[in-house]
C-alpha cells in the first residue's frame, strides 16, 4: 500500500546508489527501498561542509549515481542560522556536484516547494519562476543553481510535505501533540500534496535507474509529490481519524489562518507541485497520500504507545 506506479524504467536493479544522508526520513526510506544496492553515508563519515569527505566517499564507493538527501531542513531554524543553512544547502551541494562531475557520475539533488512564493492558483510546474519567502527557501534555490552550474548530469527533484513513520515530520508531531492536548490549532489556508517517504524513495530509485541508461538526456528540474491535495488542518484531521481507528491519540483540530499563526519562517500558501513532466519523462506516478497515511499512522501509534 502507498507505493508508486512505475511505467517505463530501466530493467537493471543492480546499479549502486550512493545516498548522502542517513537519519532523515527520505534517506532512511531510500536505504529500505534500495536494500542491497543503496549505500547511505552521513556524519561522522561524511559532512556536506567538508568537500574532501564528499570526494572521498565517491572514490570509496564508486557509485553509478548519487542522491543527495542531506542538508539543512529545519525551516524555522534557518531564519536564526542562515550561515548554516547556506553552508549545507548551497556550498555542500556545489562541492558534491563538482565531485560527481569529475567522475562523470549523475547527481539527483532533492529540493523543495519552498522555492516558490505560493501565490499561483494552480500547482507549480518546474519552469514556474521561483520566489522563495524564507531563508530556507532561498538557500534551497541557491543550491539548485549551484548544482546545475557544477554538473550537466543533474536531476533537481523538488518534493513537498514529506511524511512517514521515519524521523521527524508533521504526522509524528500531530500524534505527539494529541497525547497531551484535546485540541490543536493548525493552519487551514496552506495547501499541498502530502508525499509518503517510502513511495517517494521507490520513485527516486526508478528515476535514478532511468538516468543511468545509455543515451539519457532528460537532465533538469522535476517535481515529485503525492497524488491528491489537502490543507494542513484537513491533513491533521485525517491523521487523527486514522489514529482513532488504531486506538491511538487524537485531538480536535481548530483551523487558523497563516496570518494569525505566525512562525519564524514564511511558508507558501500553495505548496502543490505539478508532476506532469516527471510522469512524462520517467513514467512515475505516486499514489494518493491517504494510502501512505494508512501505513504510517498505525506504525507511529505503536511506536508512541511503546508497542
Amino acid at each position: 500500500m502507498g507505493y508508486p506506479t512505475v511505467g517505463r524504467m530501466s530493467n537493471s536493479h543492480s546499479r549502486k546508489v550512493l545516498v548522502i544522508g542517513r537519519t532523515g526520513q527520505v534517506a532512511q526510506a531510500l536505504a529500505h527501498a534500495g536494500a542491497g544496492r543503496v549505500v547511505n553515508v552521513g556524519r561522522p563519515d561524511l559532512d556536506l561542509r567538508d568537500a574532501v569527505s564528499l570526494s572521498r566517499a565517491i572514490e570509496r564507493y564508486a557509485p553509478d549515481i548519487v542522491i543527495n538527501a542531506g542538508g539543512f531542513t529545519k525551516v524555522d531554524q534557518a531564519e536564526a542560522e542562515p550561515g548554516a543553512a547556506f553552508a549545507l544547502n548551497v556550498d555542500g551541494p556545489r562541492a558534491l556536484a563538482m565531485a560527481c562531475a569529475r567522475k562523470g557520475i549523475p547527481l539527483v539533488h532533492l529540493s523543495t516547494d519552498c522555492v516558490f512564493d505560493g501565490t499561483l492558483a494552480r500547482p507549480y510546474c518546474p519552469d514556474d519562476p521561483p520566489a522563495p519567502l524564507s531563508t530556507y527557501g532561498r538557500s534551497k534555490l541557491a543550491g539548485e543553481c549551484a548544482v546545475a552550474d557544477a554538473t550537466a548530469q543533474h536531476l533537481i527533484v523538488r518534493v513537498s510535505w514529506v511524511f512517514s513513520h521515519l524521523a521527524g515530520n508533521f504526522v509524528r508531531t500531530m500524534l505527539t501533540l494529541a497525547r497531551t492536548r484535546e485540541t490543536v490549532t493548525v493552519v487551514s489556508d496552506q495547501t499541498g500534496c502530502p508525499t509518503y517517504a517510502p513511495a517517494l524513495a521507490t520513485a527516486l530509485l526508478a528515476i535514478a535507474d532511468t538516468a543511468c541508461t545509455i543515451g539519457f538526456s532528460g537532465w533538469g528540474t522535476y517535481h515529485l509529490a503525492g497524488s491528491g491535495e489537502t490543507d494542513r488542518a484537513s491533513f491533521a484531521r485525517h491523521i487523527f481519524e486514522v489514529s482513532r481507528k488504531h486506538g491511538g491519540p487524537a485531538a480536535s483540530v481548530t483551523g487558523a489562518l497563516t496570518a494569525d499563526f505566525p512562525t519564524p519562517a514564511t511558508r507558501p500558501l500553495n505548496a502543490r507541485l505539478d508532476m506532469t513532466r516527471t510522469t512524462d519523462m520517467f513514467g512515475v506516478t505516486l499514489p494518493e497520500w491517504q494510502a501512505g497515511m494508512a501505513d504510517a499512522v498505525p506504525t507511529l501509534v505503536r511506536e508512541l504507545e511503546g508497542g
